[in-house]
């Protein structure tokens, strides 16, 4: 396949990388002067990946657009909206796009797959692939699972076969709402989880695992998406990877801000705490654990976040008793 992967940051560059490494034709695009392409291209690698010789690297998107067959995205989740109107600048009827970063917008509450289909493109042309990894242990050749979802089952099939390798077994994903929901709000989970970490209360990881993924299933099923997609790869299968490793960027977020120090990376769970705050209220459906995250982001900072990360964990466990599971 003819491949354009705009976006090479710490996912682009790998997805690059890894296409590439299975025999596809890849372009990666950058913006001139962004920090990450100045990096590729001065040097021919980053902290994660070294470029194989046969990516072509460029930052002129007409010509990274016009000349794939697939278009595979992976930049910060808001500002995809606005990045689409700079790609349907050119035609690209023909082109499939696949959506490999995960957040929800925050002001329309639109899951990313929506964001591009309203932008123009045809829903059947439209995918996304998510799931646990990183890549770091991709990079030493240690495999994982990963999902491809679509509304569209032919499109779905197409990619998961043209991708897939020893390194990444691919599943057919069939609930597109579910997947890209539970994709998303995992990052909301790992914030979580590294504010536990911040505050030496590690073994609360568990609790957080299990009412976590309802609470995700909950929303998914509000949404018209099937609840056992908040238990599939996308969400409770990025578990491990979002809420332990050292490598997660959310997860060292929560950490991080508990302890009152800055973390200079993207950490897509702040926005997407904000976004499923806003959806739990509109289809009247309780987060009580993406609550306590929107809260410790977003609250009063003349309080220490670690002094707060107590007083909402005291309060998650002062709710009324219920039953563990409703409908």
């Amino acid at each position: 396949m003819k491949i354009s992967v705009l976006g090479c940051g710490r996912w682009g560059s790998f997805i690059a990388w890894y296409l590439a490494g299975q025999g596809h034709e890849v372009y990666s695009w950058g913006p001139a002067g962004d920090y990450s392409y100045e990096v590729l291209k001065n040097t021919g690698k980053n902290e994660y990946v070294t470029l194989n010789e046969k990516i072509r690297l460029t930052c002129d998107l007409e010509e990274a657009v016009t000349r794939a067959e697939v278009i595979i995205i992976s930049i910060s989740s808001q500002g995809l909206r606005g990045f689409m109107k700079k790609i349907l600048a050119y035609d690209v009827s023909d082109k499939d796009f696949v959506l490999c970063m995960k957040g929800i917008e925050i002001e329309t509450g639109a899951r990313l797959s929506e964001v591009v289909v309203e932008s123009g493109v045809s829903s059947d042309r439209v995918a996304v692939w998510v799931g646990p990894g990183h890549i770091q242990s991709f990079t030493q050749g240690i495999p994982s699972c990963m999902v491809i979802d679509s509304s569209n089952p032919a499109l779905t099939k197409k990619l998961a076969d043209g991708f897939r390798s020893e390194l990444i077994r691919f599943y057919y994903g069939k609930d597109l709402i579910g997947t890209e929901l539970g994709a998303a709000a995992k990052n909301v989970m790992g914030i979580a989880a590294g504010a536990l970490d911040g505050c030496g209360f590690v073994s609360v990881k568990g609790s957080l695992m299990a009412r976590g993924a309802w609470e995700v299933a909950r929303l998914i099923k509000a949404m018209g998406g099937n609840e056992l997609s908040a238990y599939g790869l996308a969400h409770l299968g990025d578990y491990e990877a979002t809420l332990f490793s050292e490598f997660s960027h959310n997860r060292r977020y929560g950490e991080m801000l508990v302890k009152g120090e800055k973390f200079e990376k993207l950490a897509e769970g702040v926005s997407t705490a904000a976004a499923m705050k806003k959806l739990g209220k509109k289809y009247g459906v309780e987060l009580p654990i993406t609550q306590t995250v929107y809260e410790l982001c977003y609250g009063d900072d003349s309080v220490s976040a670690k002094e707060r990360c107590l007083a909402l964990l005291t309060g998650l466990f002062a709710r009324d008793t219920s039953t563990e599971f409703y409908y």
